[in-house]
C-alpha cells in the first residue's frame, strides 16, 4: 500500500510538471502575441489616426509652409541678471532658444543676435523677483519678452521674425 501511495505521488509529480511547463509555454505565446500586437498593432493604429488626421495635418502644414518650417536658435550666452525682490534683491540666470519659422527668418535672427540680446535683457532685468517665483509669473515674462522683441525686429528688419521665445534653463538665488 505503501508503495502504491509512492506511485501515485510520483505520478501526480510528473503531472504538476508537465502542467507548470503547458503553462510557461501558454503564458510565452499569450505574451509574444501580445507584444507584437501592441508593436505591430500600434504602428498599424498610429498610422491609421495619422492618415485620418492627414486632411488636418496637410491643411496645417499648407500654412504651416507658408511661414516655413520651425527651426531654434540659441542665444550663444545665458542671460545673468539681478532683480529686485520684497525681501532681497536675487540673481537670475535664464537660458533662451528662440523659434523662428523659415530659413530666411533663421539667418536674420542669426545676424541680429546683439539687438535681440540687448532687448531681451531689457525686458528680463525688469522683472520682479516676487513675481518670476511662479510659473505665471514666468509665462508673463516670456510673453512680454516676446512682444518686445518682435517689436524691436520689427523696427529694424520690418517683420516679424521670432515666433517664441523658450526658456531652456531657469535658476534664480
Amino acid at each position: 500500500m505503501a508503495a502504491e501511495k509512492d506511485l501515485v505521488i510520483a505520478d501526480g509529480g510528473k503531472k504538476k510538471k508537465l502542467l507548470f511547463i503547458a503553462g510557461g509555454a501558454v503564458l510565452v505565446i499569450v505574451l509574444a502575441v501580445v507584444g507584437f500586437m501592441l508593436f505591430s498593432g500600434g504602428s498599424d493604429t498610429g498610422t491609421a489616426g495619422s492618415s485620418g488626421d492627414g486632411g488636418q495635418v496637410a491643411a496645417n502644414d499648407g500654412a504651416g509652409q507658408a511661414k516655413g518650417n520651425a527651426l531654434y536658435v540659441p542665444m550663444p550666452r545665458p542671460f545673468v541678471f539681478n532683480v529686485p525682490g520684497a525681501s532681497r534683491d536675487r540673481m537670475v540666470q535664464i537660458k533662451v532658444q528662440l523659434m523662428v519659422r523659415g530659413s530666411n527668418n533663421e539667418t536674420i535672427a542669426m545676424r541680429h543676435i546683439p539687438l535681440i540680446e540687448g532687448s531681451l535683457l531689457q525686458t528680463f532685468s525688469s522683472a520682479n523677483a516676487d513675481e518670476l517665483v511662479t510659473v505665471a509669473g514666468r509665462d508673463a515674462l516670456k510673453n512680454k519678452a516676446l512682444s518686445d522683441l518682435q517689436q524691436a525686429m520689427i523696427e529694424v528688419v520690418g517683420s516679424v521674425v521670432v515666433d517664441e521665445v523658450l526658456f531652456t534653463g531657469f535658476v534664480m538665488q
